[in-house]
């Protein structure tokens, strides 16, 4: 892939926000901006935040304060405060995150919908993609199954029920070292390594209903086995967007917080502070809702027909 000249990748993104917020506008759902700078922190034990120190004033609680790493808990506490059907296009910030796919200040574009579940929202994500392709003559066939029909599918392997000995199997040729990897870890190296890179390109693939072991923020459901209402979507063999029936359960994200917090300090990471915030707004009501996060780049780097992010920045990280 060769990719755009500057100003074709400049004009190129202007052309995909003015239809991202033509889209939204045309479906009632409204744009907001929310802080970059926050007392909290992620506290996802993959995902590592940059902190800032803030030396204002005692009234204004000087201390250090975290670059959003997405805008999920203040748009959450929007929803929770009664604004209804939202999105945000903004700057996100991820340290130790960058290549040729990834760049650690990029744009995140994320949205809820009140009353849906993550199959709704699905469909309303790939209904965005398909318009974006369309912006520059493309389309794409959708193919969508759940986390089990991907693995037995392509590796004819239940990710449920094969013992983990069993998941190493189909990556034996990529020279992985497996001590201490977890039954989750062997999963994500699966579809990184042999399901990912497979996919057609001109293909959105949907891959919805994971374990329960992976739910983030998503809501389980009870089952055999039990499976978090969660999807990703590619568009080939990129990911582009992951997307949650979200918990509304305080207690519940919670123990998920204070849960990732315990693996960091396992692991020797730092440990943000919890978002008390979002945690009284979720305990105050947060609505029913679905909500997705779009990788914007990822989304511009298939437009662009380019496999380096740095060919749809301005100025790359290492250029700022």
């Amino acid at each position: 892939m060769s990719g755009p000249t500057l100003r074709e990748a400049l004009v190129l993104r202007a052309a995909l926000y003015r239809l991202i917020r033509d889209f939204f506008a045309e479906r009632g759902v409204l744009e907001v901006e929310t802080p970059m700078l926050s007392e909290a922190g992620n506290t996802e034990p993959n995902i590592e935040s940059f902190a800032a120190a803030f030396n204002g004033p005692a009234a204004a609680r000087p201390g250090p304060r975290w670059l959003r790493t997405s805008p999920e808990h203040p748009l959450k506490r929007l929803l929770a405060a009664g604004v209804g059907d939202c999105y945000e296009l903004g700057r996100v910030f991820r340290n130790g995150e960058a290549g040729r796919r990834h760049n650690p200040e990029f744009t995140m574009l994320e949205w809820y919908r009140v009353g849906w579940d993550h199959l709704g929202l699905a469909d309303e994500t790939v209904a965005l993609v398909r318009a974006a392709l369309a912006m520059v003559g493309r389309t794409a066939t959708l193919r969508s199954l759940t986390y089990r029909e991907l693995f037995v599918q392509a590796l004819a392997l239940d990710p449920f029920e094969a013992p983990v000995e069993d998941l190493g199997v189909p990556l034996a040729g990529f020279g992985i070292r497996g001590e201490g990897l977890t039954r989750e870890d062997w999963l994500d190296l699966l579809i990184t390594h042999r399901i990912e890179p497979a996919f057609p390109a001109d293909q959105i693939t949907v891959v919805h209903d994971w374990p329960a072991s992976q739910c983030a923020l998503a809501r389980i459901r009870p089952g055999t086995p039990p499976v978090a209402e969660r999807f990703e979507l590619y568009l080939g063999s990129y990911e582009l967007a992951n997307g949650y029936h979200e918990l509304t359960d305080a207690a519940e994200q919670r123990a998920r917080f204070e849960h990732d917090l315990a693996r960091r300090r396992q692991r020797g990471q730092a440990e943000p502070p919890i978002d008390e915030r979002l945690l009284a707004a979720l305990a105050d009501g947060l609505p029913a809702c679905a909500g997705v996060a779009l990788g914007v780049e990822r989304l511009l780097m298939q437009l662009a027909g380019t496999d380096d992010i740095r060919r749809v920045l301005a100025f790359a990280f290492a250029e700022a």
